[in-house]
């Protein structure tokens, strides 16, 4: 996450012990740990819940496209099965006007 060596986190140690001093410096390291625990966790929340939103507007997309696919191969097979019929139901519509 941070690139940070370790005469870095020493350097850090130290600067935290001259101006916290030696009582405070370990609960506010370990407040420092919990809300960094806190923040790494809502982050990963928020991201699994981006992650599962977005698989769910996939799904969809592809349900539909199977489903406009599943249509025009039903059209297609009726038409296949049955091509007079739209034939015969045009010349039946103009009888009748005449």
């Amino acid at each position: 996450m941070f690139d940070i060596g370790f005469a870095e986190l020493v350097l850090l140690m130290l600067v935290g012990l001259l101006v916290l001093g030696p009582e405070k410096l370990p609960r506010v390291a370990r407040d420092a740990g919990l809300y960094l625990r806190k923040a790494r966790r809502a982050w990963n929340q928020m991201r699994h819940s981006i992650e599962q939103e977005l698989d769910a507007t996939e799904m969809r997309r592809a349900l539909e496209q199977t489903q406009e696919s599943a249509q025009a191969a039903v059209d297609e097979l009726k038409q296949s099965i049955n091509p007079e019929s739209s034939v015969a139901n045009d010349d039946e519509g103009d009888d009748k006007d005449g």
